[in-house]
């Protein structure tokens, strides 16, 4: 099972938005140096909306290719066609991914029996493991409780970022679902109390500026060791809540870039975060000791 603090990476470019690969093989090795548990590569925080389907493989196939297995790498595979997340996930399978994070569709607003269905296609399509992901405040879209544990039992489902920031749903899915059914938190801000209450890590923006610090909060969770894990969370609680004061992954970029990681790349139409928020993000990564 992967677990810990998963990092939701950012995908370095150059100021016309390119790629920029030397800085993503910097990226990794700075999130395995400082103890980050596994990596997604070209997930919401990675700018996949923007990439093309060559750029987002691209991506996949260079984190596999530098992690070398030190730490698990997950693809973000999701779309809001099932024929396009069965081949985006078939790619990642290809380019040698360890699972898939796979976002309700988007814009289209299925139903809870065309969310069921779409799921189950792609895991029979594609023999890896696959992580589903609520994310109803992007997608329009709210995958409930009970379609989760519809689809818990399919083979290659291996689990569920949850990003409702709901924390009663930690209890509903387990309920329906088992104990041994993996739930990732997908909400930075309640992700310690989401992995005290059973989850088994979190998928996290705040872990691209506080890597060792998100590593060590979730792993006090996860082992239930509250006032350890509320003393790391108290120093990134300033990042959960700052690194969303634009649209993500504007302040994040903006942040890393800040720590001398990547350069200043951000792809339209999202836009290098503004001056009047910069004090706000300094403050918090200062808390953070960053």
């Amino acid at each position: 099972m992967i677990k810990g603090s998963i990092v939701a990476l950012v995908t370095p470019m150059h100021l016309d938005g390119s790629l920029d690969q030397a800085s993503l093989d910097r990226l990794i090795e700075h999130h395995i140096e400082q103890g980050t548990d596994a990596l997604v590569a070209v997930g919401t925080t990675g700018e996949s909306a923007t990439l093309n389907e060559e750029e987002h493989c691209a991506v996949i196939r260079q984190v596999v290719s530098t992690a070398r297995a030190r730490v698990p790498v997950i693809a973000g595979t999701g779309a809001n066609s099932t024929a396009e997340a069965i081949s985006l996930t078939r790619r990642a399978k290809d380019c040698g991914a360890d699972a898939c994070l796979l976002v309700t569709p988007y814009y289209n607003k299925p139903t809870q029996e065309g969310l069921y269905l779409h799921y189950k296609a792609v895991a029979e399509a594609v023999d890896i493991p696959q992580i589903l992901y609520n994310v109803p405040g992007r997608t329009a879209c709210d995958m409930l409780p009970e379609t989760v544990a519809r689809l818990a039992p399919v083979e290659n489902i291996a689990g569920i970022k949850e990003a409702t920031g709901e924390l009663d749903r930690v209890h509903q899915i387990r309920e329906l679902c088992g104990e041994d059914f993996p739930m990732y938190s997908g909400d930075d801000e309640t992700a310690c109390e989401f992995c005290l209450q059973g989850g088994v890590g979190v998928i996290s923006v705040t872990a691209n500026v506080a890597p060792a610090l998100m590593h060590k909060m979730c792993k006090a969770a996860i082992a239930g060791d509250r006032q350890v894990a509320e003393q790391y969370d108290s120093s990134i609680a300033g990042l959960h809540k700052q690194l969303f004061v634009e649209s993500n992954p504007i302040p994040a970029k903006w942040a890393v870039h800040e720590m001398g990681l990547i350069d200043c790349g951000i792809r339209l139409p999202l836009t290098w975060l503004q001056d009047d928020f910069r004090q706000l993000v300094r403050d918090a990564m200062d808390q953070a000791g960053i």
